[in-house]
């Protein structure tokens, strides 16, 4: 198969047993079927497997700490659900997170509030339920510590408020454009203004947001946290745990092919030769992902100290927090769509799906999602060497909407009726930048459970998602 006389470029997602039984089972046919639309499913078991697996690297290190599922990388409930059964914690950024977050049975002490310039009633609910808040700002702590201090958070007459929970947010020295965090002079600033609010407020320590997947720069970070919180301590103040925040990279796709695709990827390999660089992409292969990301970053040594930072951490009785999103989340579910028309074009197809771009987000960050799609016909997977590429358009009457404008390497020639299940999608790519365009329905997420040990079919058992907008 040649385009302009050039191989088409493909990318294979890692293979995946759990997502195999799925496409093999024969549900996904019947649940587009019943939708007569795009759908998300979900697999809650590999959410559990990987926030394990980030507990664990804290337990091997000897360091104490706690995992936060950063909501806004996918805002299904089962995913706040299973960290509430778990006693994981959930990370959120504004009112509507947080309101979801409680109700889904998540405690209020097991929250962390990271949103910029939060408002009254955000601040108010969080005081009240005893989020841990990172206060990005002077002004918000102002704002927070009168809101503390204040009359209106009395329990009952008589009894007095908690105290407001809180995190100071650094702006990164090797970031200085962030509009994130407090520089020195306004760290000093808040660390004054923590110690003379008494009671009203306990400054737990300090956090970051750092752009980027890269270990050393975290752990440079961190380590200036540690120093920052024995110098918090000097003032009287707990300081007693730091967080790193997220950007723990998800391993997509193999090295060799990562590696292949870059090398081989030029315009003439998408639709209307659109033009993408390296950069344009997300890493699709990391060497050091997941929880391996976070073992390394506790391994590696901060720069201006003598001893790693699990050891730096470990001597100075601090806890270490981490709020991943993508990496809780890795093969944790899929996006299928419907082909509903095919064009053959010049040396390539047109497919055009049952939903829009809207529903795989990378294109929010004018970029691709590119994991190659799976080929689902009524017979199953579609297997074998390249014999067709197409790229995939969505459903809208707008040019721009395209799904995927690479040129996809098919096994055959997609048919009005099949599926394209796009892998790995929980993380960012389901929701991000969803919308009811076209008066088209929000695809709906459906969780996919393990049948019972005595079912007499090992075919998957679904539910719908138990998020309030599932219904709309």
């Amino acid at each position: 198969m040649a385009v302009t006389g050039t191989r088409v470029p493909s990318l294979p997602a890692h293979p995946d047993g759990r997502a195999a039984e799925v496409l093999a089972s024969g549900l996904l046919q019947e649940l587009s079927h019943a939708f007569g639309g795009p759908f998300h499913f979900l697999l809650p078991e590999r959410f559990d497997a990987n926030l394990a697996a980030f507990r664990a690297v804290l337990a091997e290190a000897g360091v104490a700490g706690r995992v936060y599922y950063a909501k806004k990388a996918n805002k299904a409930a089962v995913w706040v659900e299973r960290c509430a059964a778990g006693g994981a914690g959930v990370d959120v950024s504004g009112a509507g997170e947080l309101r979801e977050a409680l109700a889904h049975g998540v405690r209020g002490e097991d929250i962390v509030v990271t949103g910029p310039a939060k408002d009254t009633n955000l601040l108010r609910v969080a005081v009240l339920q005893g989020a841990l808040i990172a206060v990005d700002s002077v002004e918000e702590l102002d704002h927070l510590v009168a809101l503390a201090l204040g009359p209106d958070l009395a329990l009952a007459p008589g009894e007095a408020a908690r105290p407001a929970r809180v995190l100071l947010r650094r702006l990164p020295p090797t970031q200085p454009h962030s509009r994130f965090g407090l520089g020195n002079g306004e760290l000093a600033v808040a660390l004054r203004r923590c110690a003379e609010a008494g009671d009203a407020v306990r400054m737990e320590g300090f956090s970051f947001h750092l752009t980027g997947y890269a270990v050393q720069p975290r752990a440079d970070l961190a380590g200036q946290l540690v120093t920052l919180c024995r110098a918090a301590r000097a003032l009287g103040l707990a300081a007693d745990r730091i967080s790193v925040g997220g950007g723990f990279a998800v391993d997509y796709a193999a090295a060799e092919d990562w590696r292949g695709f870059l090398a081989e990827q030029r315009p003439e390999h998408y639709h209307a030769e659109r033009s993408f660089t390296a950069a344009d992409f997300y890493p699709y292969h990391s060497p050091v992902a997941g929880a391996g990301a976070l073992r390394a970053v506790l391994a590696a040594t901060p720069a201006g100290h003598a001893h790693s930072l699990g050891r730096l951490l470990r001597e100075a009785g601090i806890a270490l927090l981490a709020e991943p999103g993508r990496a809780l989340l890795d093969r944790a579910g899929s996006t299928v769509f419907r082909v509903r028309g095919v064009k053959d074009r010049d040396g390539y197809g047109v497919l055009t799906v049952d939903g829009t771009s809207l529903s795989l987000s990378e294109q929010w960050f004018n970029s691709e999602y590119l994991p190659d799609p799976v080929l689902l016909t009524p017979a199953g997977p579609a297997a074998g060497p390249a014999a067709y590429a197409a790229c995939v358009g969505g459903a809208s009457c707008l040019e721009g909407d395209m799904v995927t404008w690479r040129k996809v390497p098919f096994p055959a020639r997609p048919a009005v009726g099949d599926l394209l299940v796009y892998p790995n999608t929980a993380g960012y790519q389901m929701d991000s930048n969803e919308s009811p365009f076209h008066e088209l329905p929000l695809p709906p997420k459906v969780v996919l459970d393990h049948p019972p040990p005595d079912a007499a079919t090992r075919r998957p058992r679904w539910r719908l998602d138990r998020h309030a907008t599932a219904a709309r």
